[in-house]
């Protein structure tokens, strides 16, 4: 580290110890005057926010940390640019709200430095390492929002994917799954993981996917049924595939998906059947001819 970068160190460091207090309440109202911050940021919240940067600021200007790398790599400075952010990402706030939010503090703290700073050499040192520490931790921010919105959508998602594809008890020991939309990779997983759950908690002898919803059935979708029937087959259940309509068993016919090994009927309604007849038996492995 260089004399005058440790000189600016100290002058920031001593500024920020000085006027914490009167520092975050110039970064509260220069974030009020801000764009809406999005529902569920208060000014009690964004005070806490700036008392516990501010503070994170301060432990992190006294290690010995450079300071182009001090954001990133001191815990507490980090965990503090990221809590702020990630709050803001729960809250709604747009990722560019959320950067000048950060990048408010830069006024803040050199409004601060100017009142204790008489020195013009001293002042501009000041500036230029303010500069380089909120600067390095706007881009934190933004990036950690991006990330926590992506985790936000993904949990999102997934909770849809939960919702869309329910697991109903249809019978004693009987399951069924009515699919809706397009069979993906990503769907079938959440589907096989329902559905072998739910023939674990009800002992379900027999499990009836319904595709009646599904508008095509290709080479793709027809493998990831075959997933799902495999694993279903081994929790010891059988597997009914109902809503064969005429096109998709045209279709499976045509691209010569092999289908024999699993039962499969037109309609819920026989599958149903189908299924009582199963769970009537001593064992619920289908025959040929009752396929």
């Amino acid at each position: 580290m260089s004399t005058t970068e440790a000189a600016a160190r100290e002058r920031v460091l001593a500024v920020l110890r000085a006027e914490a207090d009167d520092i975050a309440d110039r970064w509260v109202q220069l974030q009020m005057a801000q764009a809406p911050l999005g529902d569920g940021v208060s000014e009690s919240e964004l005070r806490e926010e700036s008392d516990a940067l501010l503070s994170a600021l301060i432990s992190g200007l006294d290690s010995d940390g450079p300071v182009a790398r001090l954001v990133s790599g001191h815990p507490e400075l980090r965990q503090a640019v990221c809590d702020l952010s990630l709050r803001r990402a729960r809250a709604g706030a747009s990722p560019t709200d959320t950067s000048l939010a950060v990048l408010a503090l830069k006024e803040a703290m050199l409004e601060a430095v100017q009142r204790q700073t008489e020195n013009s050499a001293a002042l501009f040192g000041a500036a230029v390492l303010i500069n380089r520490l909120l600067d390095s931790a706007g881009v934190l921010s933004f990036e950690t929002y991006v990330e926590g919105r992506e985790e936000i959508i993904r949990r999102q998602s997934r909770q849809l994917l939960e919702v869309s594809t329910p697991v109903v008890r249809l019978w004693r020991q009987v399951l069924a799954v009515p699919l809706i939309g397009t069979l993906d990779t990503a769907r079938t997983q959440v589907v096989m993981e329902n559905l072998l759950q739910g023939i674990e908690e009800h002992e379900a002898r027999v499990a009836i996917i319904d595709i009646t919803g599904v508008p095509t059935v290709d080479t793709a979708v027809a493998q990831h049924l075959m997933q799902t029937v495999n694993a279903v087959r081994l929790m010891g259940a059988d597997c009914v595939i109902s809503g064969i309509r005429p096109p998709i068993a045209q279709t499976i016919a045509q691209l010569g998906i092999d289908l024999s090994t699993i039962l499969t009927r037109a309609t819920l309604s026989d599958a149903l059947a189908a299924a009582v007849k199963l769970t009537d038996t001593p064992s619920a492995r289908p025959t040929p001819a009752d396929r």
